[in-house]
């Protein structure tokens, strides 16, 4: 029996991405069936009840039709999508979490739902580490300057000079696949490595870091990065007494999530002088206002939440589900299943025994 996968792709997880990649894995008979969404042409928002999706209901529910996979980055699963493919049976998102999928209703209707975790580990980190240089050394406002014809020799007084990574402590809130890799680079350019992360034990970290508090990290490190998941613990875990409690002349960086940070705060402190420079990806309100202060605060580093933003990671978070499918049409367990219930004993979807049954 020929099994049919919708590559719902967009114009970064392009469908002929997905559909090379599933073909490329599949040894069964399958077809597949290539639906663009618009993102990041037309920015990802709520469509029904869940978030950040592109796409329309109406448009998955009849590229779905008659489809028992789907691979994609961010087609809306629905309640009113799922009621209308009953023939529906994994759906598998190439994201580090499937946000946009309500799982409950999956679950309700036997529907595997499968995500990506890491496909942008390796390239956040990068981002991560170009934030910390720039914003350390002034690096946008010196190009700026010098091509609008300003040579600014200046920043070689020593109050206006730059921070350096060598012999700095940096502090990095969250330890998982990114904060590993931005230690592993930080500490070849000579840094001292400070972790908070209450799922780290020392004896996981290497020789160049050091497990401490949130307040030893904010007193000792010059610089800090976070990148720790968004949680009802985690929410404005760097707020305005936070702040206060770094180092003057501090480097504040965040590529991990916009909820993290008292964006109000951090401006006050670019704008008193006690931090130094801040780099952003990520914020509270995302497109950020065009009238928000933070946008003319001093000695801060912006960029529009493309941290992830790789062709790697595209032909990464390709594969990954690719290898989900394959395991699926295999009848093995799945890898990276978000809605275990619907699995048997073995990690298989239930009712889902191999190609051959």
């Amino acid at each position: 029996m020929t099994t049919t996968v919708l590559a719902a792709g967009d114009r970064f997880v392009l469908p002929r991405l997905l559909s090379d990649a599933v073909r490329a894995r599949a040894d069964a008979d399958i077809g597949v069936r290539e639906l663009e969404l618009p993102w990041p042409h037309v920015p990802f928002g709520p469509v029904a009840e869940v978030q950040e999706a592109s796409g329309t209901e109406e448009e998955l529910i009849a590229a779905l039709s008659g489809v028992r996979v789907c691979v994609t980055q961010m087609a809306p699963l629905t309640e009113r999508v799922l009621a209308a493919c009953p023939d529906l049976e994994l759906f598998c998102v190439s994201r580090g979490g499937p946000v946009n999928a309500n799982l409950d209703a999956a679950t309700r209707h036997g529907v595997a739902v499968c995500f990506a975790p890491g496909r942008n580990a390796a390239a956040t980190a990068e981002h991560t580490l170009g934030l910390i240089l720039a914003a350390a050394r002034h690096i946008p406002d010196l190009h700026t300057d010098l091509r609008e014809g300003r040579w600014r020799g200046d920043f070689y007084d020593y109050d206006n000079c730059g921070v350096g990574i060598e012999g700095t402590a940096v502090g990095l809130v969250g330890y998982g696949a990114i904060g590993r890799r931005v230690a592993a680079a930080l500490s070849a350019l000579g840094a001292r490595i400070l972790v908070h992360d209450p799922y780290v034990t020392e004896d996981a970290l290497p020789e160049t870091a050091t497990k401490v508090t949130l307040d030893d990290l904010l007193a000792h490190a010059r610089i800090v990065s976070l990148h720790a998941r968004l949680t009802p613990e985690t929410r404005g875990i760097i707020g305005t007494d936070e702040i206060a409690a770094m180092r003057p002349g501090g480097v504040l960086v965040n590529c991990a999530r916009g909820g993290l940070v008292d964006y109000d705060a951090v401006r006050r402190a670019l704008e008193s002088g006690h931090l130094h420079a801040a780099a952003f990806d990520v914020y509270a309100e995302e497109p950020v206002p065009p009238d928000s202060r933070l946008l003319k605060a001093p000695n801060v580093v912006l960029t529009p939440h493309v941290a992830g933003a790789s062709r790697q990671v595209a032909h990464k978070a390709a594969d990954l589900v690719a290898a989900e499918v394959h395991r699926f049409l295999d009848g093995r367990p799945l890898a990276h299943c978000a809605n275990p219930a619907v699995l048997d004993t073995d990690g298989v979807l239930r009712g889902r025994k191999g190609r051959g049954e």
